[in-house]
């Protein structure tokens, strides 16, 4: 456990501290804590203090990016930590437990993994608990670590597509990839179909182990009208996988299926 290598924390800790609560849009949506801008995709990119990283983690769950609602989330935990006397790692793994795919997601993210039963492969009553006292198993990301709006909404992964855009990109292949090889062949998580197409993009450089990436999870978030016949139609195939990876029984021919999967469930999903 502890900070990601490009962490910039350090630069931003001091200017999230003079914000007062209740945060408001324009305090963290301005110069200040802006990181990139690509006026012609109509992209921002703004710091977000999601630099804690859990290397020990067996469960690696994957978002897009932080909304506005998580980076104000985050941004208010920092805020709250401030006279707590805690050291930086302390702060940042406190943002992770309470920001991480917080609201209506996160509800939605805990009822399709109970359902597939990951709560009791890792020994817990409810995958609620990674987000509280069993959060030393997981580890929450996103492919961007840092909150990206396109066209002053937030990105939610398809247009533009990433694969497609230098910017984010370099931004997946920074942050992402080079976090995730410090970890011990965890389960990958991804949310979703444009999330699942960039990890298969990583998985053909050989840069993400694919054997250990959960094919035809949908995307959590209550505006994702598919996803509960994207979950009802992976449902078996994603019980299986689970049930494969943490018996430890994956075989090539166990492989070779995982992979074709996880292409087939994207192609299927919208």
């Amino acid at each position: 456990m502890g900070i990601v290598a490009a962490s910039m924390f350090s630069d931003f800790k001091n200017e999230i501290y003079h914000l007062s609560l209740p945060i408001e849009d324009k305090e963290i949506l301005n110069k200040k804590f802006l990181l990139d801008k690509d006026n012609e995709k109509k992209l921002e990119i703004y710091y977000t203090p999601f630099d804690y990283i859990n290397d020990q983690a067996r469960v690696v769950i994957v978002g897009i990016t932080p909304g506005l609602h998580q980076m104000k989330k985050a941004y208010s935990t920092v805020v709250e930590c401030k006279d707590r006397g805690w050291k930086d790692e302390e702060i940042l793994h406190e943002v992770k437990k309470k920001a991480s795919f917080e609201g209506t997601m996160r509800k939605n993210l805990v009822a399709m993994l109970d359902e597939l039963g990951l709560a009791g492969h890792l020994g817990i009553p409810s995958t609620i608990d990674l987000f509280e006292s069993s959060s030393h198993l997981v580890y929450n990301t996103s492919l961007l670590p840092y909150a990206v709006f396109f066209d002053q909404k937030n990105f939610n992964g398809s247009r533009p597509d990433i694969i497609k855009t230098e910017l984010l990109l370099s931004y997946v292949r920074k942050y992402f990839v080079t976090d995730i090889t410090r970890l011990n062949k965890p389960l990958i998580i991804p949310l979703g179909v444009n999330i699942s197409r960039v990890i298969r993009y990583f998985m053909e450089q050989h840069l993400i182990e694919s054997e250990y990436v959960l094919g035809g999870f949908p995307h959590p978030s209550g505006g994702n009208g598919h996803r509960h016949r994207q979950f009802r139609e992976n449902k078996d195939e994603m019980k299986q996988q689970l049930d494969e990876f943490f018996k430890g029984r994956f075989s090539n021919e166990k492989v070779v299926r995982s992979q074709k999967f996880l292409q087939s469930s994207n192609d299927r999903s919208v």
